[in-house]
């Protein structure tokens, strides 16, 4: 008999209906490895196109039965990882995006894990960051989720129960040991036996369980984040800082949008949360699996919040910001109103992470400040982070520390730094927007909402002896030598209109990614080193003469190591490769990057420049990808 989830009405699983138990349905050992080769294997997860089509489009539920058997077998590694890691009977948390092929996945996953002795708490349909802060109460988590790929992939996230994916090496482990099952001549049969192995009462136990499991997932990441926002374990600074929040929207209503586009934060704590926090919320799309339009939460999807929040404006005069989330609600960019235009602009990926990391260096400052505590702030960031962070870094005496391309990457980096003595209360890949807010350890759009509610609601106060303990955007222009700019008055356009000036390529555009043929990276590094070599000799002097640009240094990132004056371009891998760009005084004025993505089969190129110059970061990039393209012929 089929069951169903409560809350969304979903399919979950037929109990009686043992998949893979059918010899003659089972894929031929050439079909499995055809679907195997097409999995992407990196330590952001594994990823491939599951719909049973193939089509990246397909919103099917059906996966096939070789994508079941890669199923199987993922959760067949996992668990001989986790038993090791923790011992037999272990707990962990199972949680799919809102991708419709996530619920056989799931299914499959949930039933190989428990023939395993591990217990299995379904939450089914869970935002990202939910499934990782319930992870604390466990032993680890399954999470069946692409990200922002297109709605006919899905993967897989592997964590413990410290917040976060498996770092880089622990990943590594764990795709050894799935390729090499893989290559097993006999892993179609197994995948059958593992299977089977569950009986039918433990899978009909563990859907009977998912609202309940749910229930607790959802309660857990609400305290969560509570702690997340307001910085502090204490109940009772949480409630002034909640307070605080709240006093300020009353007298100045604040009132957020969002284009869930059918993401798992449909079902999370958004739409409760942030009214609870006296903060007005509405949203469309709102449904799960409701994914109306391209999930990458870029500027070319954000239109559609925007657009939203116009609609609403007239009725809503306190809308002030909306969001997009991905799939799997991890990640989420931003849209703002703007009083001078009288319309909502789309803020860029660099541009939201800038603001987060602002707001979070000065919500520091600002605690600290009251508690007379001395802290070494530091800042933990992608490599292709725009180099604005350090302008903002330096403002609040902080230190930037730069990873290798990767979420986990970036919170072990910060991890390495708090072990040194550094307070690192933000971190995130710029490149991507979005933040993750310490203790987090995954992006949240949540996190990255209240960091702008921070900027906007933390005003300057008159102490009891009379003085005036500035607020957040009043600290920033102080110490970022802004005074001027401050205004009691202010709106988010006016914190904007303080930053850091840079040009960026956005990560979306097309001029970002090219098909390199090349397989071997390091190779191909080693072939651009010697075309730079040979053009900079040739374009020097036009370079100083039109740009500034004096000299160059090259830079490479692999996991959480970053290696400064670089010979040997190859050295770098897979991992990123930064041309950086000086003036003749040794000031940063650019750089060019360039990596391999982990997740698509592209290359993924980027440049940044100081200041507002266009003409300068689109004949950079088109330099980079000349010399790269001659590299890979």
């Amino acid at each position: 008999m089929v069951m169903y989830d409560a809350q969304t009405g979903f399919q979950l699983g037929d109990p009686q209906v043992t998949p893979l138990s059918e010899q003659s349905q089972l894929p031929t050992m050439a079909e499995f490895q055809k679907e195997f080769s097409a999995m992407i294997l990196s330590a952001s997860g594994w990823r491939k196109v599951f719909a049973l089509s193939g089509n990246e489009e397909d919103a099917t539920t059906e996966i096939g039965a070789a994508n079941g058997v890669l199923s199987a077998l993922i959760a067949q590694v996992f668990a001989d990882y986790i038993i090791q890691r923790c011992g037999p009977g272990c707990k962990i948390a199972l949680g799919l995006d809102a991708r419709p092929t996530g619920t056989q996945i799931g299914d499959i996953i949930a039933r190989v894990l428990a023939g395993r002795g591990i217990q299995v708490e379904y939450l089914f349909i869970t935002a990202a960051p939910e499934i990782m802060a319930y992870s604390h109460q466990l032993d680890g988590f399954v999470y069946v989720s692409a990200s922002h790929n297109p709605v006919g992939h899905n993967g897989i996230k592997f964590g413990l129960n410290d917040g976060g994916v498996l770092p880089g090496e622990e990943t590594a482990k764990l795709t050894a040991a799935f390729t090499q099952l893989c290559s097993n001549s006999e892993s179609i049969s197994l995948a059958s036996q593992l299977v089977a192995a569950c009986s039918e009462d433990a899978i009909q136990k563990i859907f009977a369980e998912t609202a309940s499991c749910k229930a607790r997932a959802v309660a857990s990441y609400r305290d969560f984040t509570r702690l997340v926002v307001s910085g502090t374990e204490d109940q009772q600074q949480q409630k002034a800082f909640f307070d605080l929040i709240s006093q300020t929207t009353k007298k100045k209503p604040l009132s957020v949008s969002c284009d869930m586009n059918g993401s798992a934060r449909t079902l999370s704590i958004d739409k409760d949360f942030l009214p609870e926090c006296g903060i007005g919320f509405d949203a469309i799309n709102n449904k799960p699996r409701n994914i109306v339009h391209a999930i990458i939460p870029e500027p070319e999807n954000l239109v559609h919040c925007a657009r939203f929040m116009e609609e609403q404006k007239p009725t809503n005069p306190a809308i002030t910001l909306g969001y997009m989330p991905d799939c799997d609600g991890d990640r989420g960019n931003i849209v703002y109103w703007d009083d001078a235009s009288g319309k909502s602009q789309v803020l860029k990926a660099q541009e939201v992470f800038a603001l987060s990391v602002l707001a979070e260096l000065a919500y520091l400052d600002y605690r600290n400040e009251s508690t007379a505590k001395n802290a070494k702030p530091g800042v933990s960031v992608n490599d292709p982070t725009s180099m604005r962070i350090e302008e903002i870094a330096a403002a609040f005496d902080a230190t930037v520390f730069r990873a290798e391309v990767g979420e986990a990457n970036v919170v072990n980096l910060a991890r390495e730094a708090r072990q040194k003595g550094y307070t690192v209360p933000i971190l995130g890949e710029g490149s991507n927007g979005g933040n993750i807010t310490h203790p987090a350890a995954v992006r949240d759009p949540i996190n990255t909402i209240f960091a702008l509610v921070k900027l906007l609601a933390i005003q300057d106060t008159t102490l009891a002896d009379g003085s005036i303990k500035q607020g957040l955007f009043h600290r920033w222009c102080s110490k970022s030598g802004q005074e001027a700019a401050y205004k009691a008055d202010f709106t988010l356009a006016d914190i904007i209109a303080t930053l850091p000036v840079y040009t960026t390529t956005g990560v979306s555009e097309s001029r970002a990614l090219l098909k390199i043929k090349t397989t071997d990276h390091g190779m191909l590094k080693a072939r651009f080193q010697k075309e730079f070599e040979a053009s900079w000799q040739q374009k020097k002097e036009a370079l100083a003469k039109e740009y500034g640009i004096a000299s160059y240094e090259a830079i490479c990132n692999n996991g959480t190591k970053e290696t400064r004056n670089l010979s040997d371009y190859s050295l770098s891998g897979k991992g990123g490769l930064k041309i950086l760009f000086k003036d003749a005084a040794g000031k940063n004025t650019g750089f060019i990057w360039m990596r391999g993505s982990g997740t698509e089969p592209v290359f993924r190129i980027l440049c940044d420049v100081r200041g507002s110059n266009k003409q300068m970061e689109e004949a950079l990039l088109a330099w980079e990808t000349e010399l790269l393209e001659k590299a890979d012929s």
